[in-house]
């Protein structure tokens, strides 16, 4: 149990690094760590909540090294957490078939990844297209809605969006997409307190946020004032193919 402890420790670590560097919590990257580990086996209600504190943690930081270094475009974000947070609130109620759900969002994810991989001519050059609101609005409630029924943040749906879109640098999506997933963390938490559902065990936390604060400090900061747009989009593109990968491992086991 000691080892199996030290490795998920490890592992958390490592996927807050990576997310964060993109401006993400790590939300799917933990619950494929935890699916591998004795901790799988606790209730789903258990495994959104402790990620979703996990998010909070990461996603804070993350937001804080590239809002510092002016990246944050908030016209950009808010007309897409006006949505979210409602529907993030009403998915988090709701219990979809695991098999279909985990099928169809592994489709989607490697989609996402291999649109990514084949475009060359992603905006980089700091140009902002802010989408109209007939356009941000929905795709805000929607990544919201299934961000409450799966337990993450919705970064890695919102991120892929923005990127094929060409509404802004891959800098400034990774500063809207970590505000995006704190707030929708934030709700989901919010929606399990109300339901009465809360189930929050603070003496695992503590070790996990621990680990997660580490890797989100030097994930964030090397992808806000070191990393080139380039290797931002590339980062991500490793982060949909694990989201991906945890989703295909779950359906095999």
């Amino acid at each position: 149990m000691e080892f199996e402890f030290f490795l998920l420790l490890f592992g958390l670590f490592v996927v807050a690094t990576l997310y964060s560097s993109v401006g993400h919590g790590g939300a799917s990257g933990y619950l494929a760590v935890l699916s591998l580990t004795s901790y799988g086996m606790m209730s789903a209600g258990w495994l959104k909540q402790h990620v979703w504190c996990l998010n909070l943690i990461v996603a804070s930081i993350a937001f804080f090294n590239y809002y510092r270094k002016g990246f944050h475009i908030s016209k950009l974000t808010w007309p897409f957490i006006i949505t979210s947070i409602p529907f993030a609130l009403f998915g988090g109620f709701l219990v979809v078939d695991g098999a279909i759900y985990d099928t169809l969002l592994s489709i989607i994810l490697v989609w996402a990844a291999y649109r990514l991989l084949k475009i060359d001519n992603v905006n980089e050059s700091g140009k902002v297209n802010i989408p109209s609101l007939k356009t941000s609005l929905p795709i805000g409630g929607g990544i919201g809605f299934v961000s409450g029924i799966i337990g993450v943040g919705g970064g890695i749906f919102l991120s892929p969006i923005m990127l094929l879109n060409k509404w802004a640098s891959a800098k400034n999506i990774a500063a809207t997409s970590a505000l995006f997933i704190w707030v929708n963390s934030a709700a989901g938490i919010t929606g399990a307190a109300i339901s009465g559902q809360l189930m929050i065990d603070f003496e695992i936390l503590m070790p996990f946020s621990m680990m997660v604060i580490l890797g989100g400090i030097i994930g964030s900061r090397f992808g806000a004032v070191n990393a080139h747009e380039k290797t931002i989009r590339r980062l991500l593109v490793v982060v949909l193919i694990l989201a991906a990968t945890k989703r295909g491992i779950e359906l095999l086991f």
